[in-house]
């Protein structure tokens, strides 16, 4: 059910409705893949649909992260990795090898099956960087897998007065009307996915109508309409067609949007499906060596 905005909420000149946080959600403290420290958000109940788990990978401390990802399976959903300092590299049983550093990304299509490892690489100021998962619809779940990287050079800028975005994936456009579309073009879900950057004091309005839009803030602090998320925060934002985002001090995020599939969701470990059955197979599937097909 989604609550009539209020009337301070509406542009009486434009008609346009500022976008409210309406929950907000704690990254938690977890390690993954060879007791790599991490940052995690989820919800496989269908709360952030088509988005299901967030994890940050930040440390200066080889000993957090430097046991990497060694391989794993996965199936039913697509992975976004996205660097801030340091790197990643890449292999997986398709043949893809591949590594990404500062302001890269890789978009990972697990579909029916695939298995890949992910090991980090370090710089000066140790690994910063991000994983997302987005959830398939039930037509693409056994879909052939794919793997894409993309460089910090194809993405393009949205800048404004201090204000910049950067856009992995996906459309944005700036309430000016000014837009631009991420290289990739097949995230789940009609998913998008920016870097927001804001200088002390700097602002930037959004034209935002994607029925999911959440906001991770990871420096800083951002207000949005006015209330402030801190960093380590993720909030969901309710229906409207305008983002309004000030921060007094500086701050950094990642936004993301997209069309919900409103479909039952099962989860075990790496496996996302629609039913316990279809977990089991898969759990089969990958015991038998049959996982990716």
């Amino acid at each position: 059910m989604s609550a009539t905005p209020d009337t301070h909420d509406i542009d009486t000149n434009t008609g346009s409705i500022d976008r409210r946080i309406e929950r907000r959600l704690a990254a938690q403290p977890s390690q993954d893949g060879d007791g790599v420290k991490i940052k995690r958000l989820h919800d496989f109940g269908g709360g952030l649909d088509p988005f299901l788990m967030l994890d940050e990978l930040g440390s200066d401390r080889p000993d957090d992260y430097i046991g990497g990802f060694p391989p794993h399976p996965h199936r039913g959903i697509q992975t976004l990795t996205y660097v801030i300092h340091g790197g990643l590299t890449h292999e997986d049983h398709l043949g893809h090898s591949s590594t990404i550093e500062a302001g890269d990304a890789q978009w990972m299509h697990t579909g029916r099956g695939i298995i890949h490892s992910e090991m980090p690489l370090t710089d000066h100021q140790g690994l910063h960087a991000f994983q997302l998962w987005l959830n398939l619809a039930t037509r693409d779940k056994l879909s052939p897998a794919t793997y894409r990287d993309v460089k910090a050079a194809e993405m393009p800028h949205l800048t404004q007065d201090g204000a910049s975005l950067t856009a992995l994936g996906g459309h944005w456009q700036a309430s000016n009307g000014e837009a631009i579309d991420g290289p990739l073009e097949a995230l789940a879900g009609q998913g998008a996915v920016a870097h927001l950057s804001l200088n002390e004091g700097a602002s930037l309005a959004l034209t935002a109508d994607a029925p999911t839009l959440l906001a991770y803030v990871f420096d800083g602090a951002l207000a949005i309409a006015g209330e402030n998320v801190t960093a380590g925060e993720l909030v969901r934002l309710s229906e409207g067609d305008r983002l309004s985002l000030t921060s007094p001090n500086g701050a950094q995020a990642l936004l993301l949007a997209g069309v919900p599939h409103r479909e039952p969701i099962a989860h075990y470990g790496p496996f996302v499906m629609n039913s316990e059955a279809e977990l089991q197979q898969a759990l089969r599937d990958y015991r038998d060596g049959t996982l990716t097909g």
